[in-house]
């Protein structure tokens, strides 16, 4: 076994660990910090799979700015933890039954199905890396990334709207 694949196993099972903890820490702020841990081992497997441009991504905007802003939010919305918390019961059992099932059908289709024309890193050199990403955004995607910054664009002229008339 190769220091990458062990590597790669390490940053897996923290990563998993930290998902485990977003579903099942009681307290949102310690859910929301098992989600930057999650996010920030996601961005470290990026890293190690040679997609240096996702794995930045994954970190500064997935584990820096928006777990940020999830902390703000349930630092500010946080009523008192000793109101009506959701008693789970049966439900929690009916979610896990779900979960499985939906594990099982996800391994059961991989062993099935064939294995479909698989691409390489050697058959796309510059896969991952900025240069490459920034090429194909604005040449062969320029017309599909326009069309994003309009949407976000609506969107925030739509939420300056709303908070307009609530003040």
């Amino acid at each position: 076994m190769t220091s990458n694949q062990i590597a790669f196993i390490v940053m897996a099972i923290v990563a998993l660990f930290g998902a485990l903890g977003v579903v099942f820490f009681h307290s949102p702020i310690r859910a929301a910090l098992a989600l930057v841990l999650n996010f920030f081992t996601l961005g470290l497997i990026y890293f190690l799979l040679g997609a240096q441009m996702i794995g930045i991504s994954q970190i500064m905007v997935y584990a820096g700015a928006i777990m940020v802003l999830f902390l703000f939010v349930i630092m500010m919305l946080r009523s008192d933890e000793t109101k009506d918390k959701p008693q789970l019961g049966e439900r929690r059992f009916l979610f896990s039954l779900l979960g499985a099932l939906a594990l099982g059908a996800v391994v059961f289709l991989k062993a099935i199905l064939p294995v479909m024309g698989s691409t390489t890193l050697s058959q796309v050199p510059d896969y991952g890396r900025p240069q490459y990403i920034g090429m194909r955004l604005f040449t062969e995607y320029v017309w599909p990334f326009e069309m994003i910054s309009i949407l976000l664009l609506v969107g925030i002229v739509g939420s300056i709207m709303l908070a307009k008339r609530k003040f």
